[in-house]
């Protein structure tokens, strides 16, 4: 074996272990948002010593310690030399749950057991035809399994909101001339609304519709301006003079 061929297979051997331990950095993070280390944080200033910040998030020094070194190693937070004490950075400002360009719905999304589930479930998906790994794993697609379970359901929703307020805010800022001289809008499979508010909120000359299926629905907020109305979108979609279609990032489990 040539020098070369003897780095690459060196390289391999190293290489290997990031898919070996593939799951820790969402896992980490998820931990993170869960224990509420950002919002702790950032209530306190912004900075905060590891015996204060254990304090309060009600975890362990030690745990909290290696927990910390693993997300300044990934970039989330850092250490401020001068005081010994964790700081914020631009990534783990995106876990704070109320910042606009919050990301944590998403990652407890997809985080959960539910979503985890189909990936385990890819290799007998793709060796036969029809249906999906979400579907191979829990005996349906992800919107009747959602239909049926709440808590997953409120899960996908607020993951949708999160997606949904960023993109729309960037929308709005760049290309707000579209909804001039829209007097209706109907946003097509619009989650809890938060995509519609924020248009009509920026637009409120428009009367919004907010369309989605009936239990997705029957649990948003109301908004100013904002109707909320239940339905199938393969049967029948709301009359107004504009709809509104958001592709959402996939997490229906391939």
């Amino acid at each position: 074996m040539d020098v070369k061929s003897i780095k690459e297979a060196e390289k391999a051997q190293v290489d290997i272990w990031q898919y070996v331990f593939g799951f820790t950095p969402m896992a980490v993070v998820k931990c993170a948002i869960e224990l509420q280390i950002a919002d702790v944080l950032e209530s306190h200033g912004g900075a905060m010593s590891l015996v204060d910040l254990s304090s309060a998030v009600a975890c362990s020094p030690s745990a909290l310690h290696r927990i910390m070194r693993y997300l300044i190693h990934r970039g989330f937070f850092k250490l401020q030399e001068s005081t010994n004490q964790y700081a914020h950075t631009p990534l783990s400002r995106l876990l704070l749950k109320n910042e606009a360009n919050s990301i944590t719905s998403f990652v407890l999304l997809e985080s959960s057991p539910v979503m985890l589930a189909p990936w385990h479930k890819l290799s007998s998906r793709a060796s036969v035809d029809g249906g999906s790994a979400f579907e191979a794993a829990h005996g349906g697609d992800v919107w009747e399994y959602a239909a049926q379970n709440p808590a997953h359901s409120k899960l996908i929703n607020d993951a949708m909101a999160c997606h949904a307020g960023i993109a729309v805010s960037e929308i709005v800022q760049r290309y707000g001339e579209v909804f001039e001289g829209i007097g209706s809008l109907v946003d097509v499979g619009g989650g809890d609304g938060t995509a519609l508010r924020r248009i009509v909120e920026a637009c409120p000359w428009i009367r919004g519709i907010n369309f989605d299926l009936p239990h997705v629905v029957s649990a948003a907020p109301p908004g100013q301006g904002v109707e909320h109305v239940g339905g199938d979108m393969f049967k029948q979609v709301p009359m107004a003079d504009a709809a509104f279609i958001m592709v959402h990032i996939s997490f229906s489990g391939c």
